[in-house]
């Protein structure tokens, strides 16, 4: 089975300019956040990352066709019911443990039995060696351990704390839903609190013997060649220079993809400026600021942040 490559953090940290780039290397298929794929593509039929409508995709179609006959033959309210059942944050000290009861085990192994038959069937199609999912839930990622035999290596990609409190608090539209809709928006203490729970819980998956490679963001944009090289290296692909040559410079030129769902950069295709995003240095209200320092200032430590940010 074709190795499978989980992208993890707190949403607003990068992921999917990571995804974009690692989806350019030859071997890897990236599948956007495809723990949204049951209720935005299956059943909203919402748009790909390649611009058509999902059910329009000749590549999801034949992923569909691939693991389970057809999408129609997937019921998606049994999906989603077993993922309130067992796929929460609150859950993850559960699902850390070393054993469950059999009938807890049976119901992770059927949902994370979806997830992994999608990432057998896209290797397939794409003939990739590696499968990325950009989910970034921590709670999928303890899941998806639970499944026998799957080859599944974690990038936990970090970033500082009081940029991702600023990024949730902008308005940001939803283009994939043909309407108003926009994403999510938290306060900057409502995000602090998710930041350290869904960083954290990727350090206990690193305890349970799941591979994990922790990545900054802003080390990312810095060096994007080096960081590439490296995250390759541990997904156990072989890459080149001249595999990068994708990199221009301060830029990437990216080609389309289908990622089943995620931030709207990934219906950007072209050249894209590769700069670390520090808006929130002059955008975010000091005391705001101090906030989110204060409630991180464990892990930002840890992680090699600043206690102080300039503006």
């Amino acid at each position: 089975m074709s190795s499978v490559l989980f992208l993890g953090g707190l949403g607003r940290s990068g992921t999917t300019l990571v995804e974009r780039l690692l989806g350019e290397l030859p071997g890897c298929c990236a599948l956007g956040e495809v723990v949204h794929l049951w209720q935005r593509d299956v059943r909203d039929d919402e748009r790909c990352g390649c611009g058509a409508r999902f059910s329009a995709c000749d590549f999801w179609d034949t992923v569909g066709e691939l693991a389970f006959g057809g999408w129609h033959q997937v019921d998606v309210y049994r999906v989603l019911a077993l993922q309130g059942a067992v796929e929460r944050t609150r859950y993850i000290p559960r699902l850390a443990a070393n054993r469950l009861p059999e009938e807890h085990v049976a119901l992770i192994e059927e949902y994370a039995g979806y997830y992994a038959a999608i990432y057998e069937a896209a290797a397939r199609v794409s003939g990739a060696s590696v499968v990325i999912d950009s989910s970034k839930h921590s709670a999928l990622a303890h899941c998806l351990r639970w499944v026998p035999g799957l080859d599944l290596r974690v990038v936990h990609v970090v970033r500082d704390a009081r940029g991702v409190a600023y990024s949730w608090t902008k308005t940001v539209v939803r283009p994939e839903a043909d309407g108003d809709a926009e994403m999510t928006r938290y306060s900057p203490a409502r995000s602090a609190l998710l930041w350290n729970a869904h960083n954290a819980a990727f350090g206990l998956l690193a305890r349970r013997g799941v591979p994990v490679r922790r990545i900054r963001y802003e080390q990312f944009v810095a060096q994007p060649r080096r960081a590439l090289t490296e995250l390759a290296e541990f997904a156990g692909l072989d890459v080149s220079d001249a595999d990068l040559d994708f990199l221009d410079g301060d830029d990437a030129v990216l080609k389309p993809g289908h990622s089943a769902a995620g931030n709207p950069m990934r219906f950007t295709v072209g050249r894209v400026p590769l700069r670390r995003d520090d808006v929130w240095r002059s955008a975010l209200p000091p005391a705001q600021r101090r906030l989110v320092g204060t409630v991180c200032a464990p892990l930002l430590r840890a992680y090699g942040y600043p206690l102080r940010s300039s503006r």
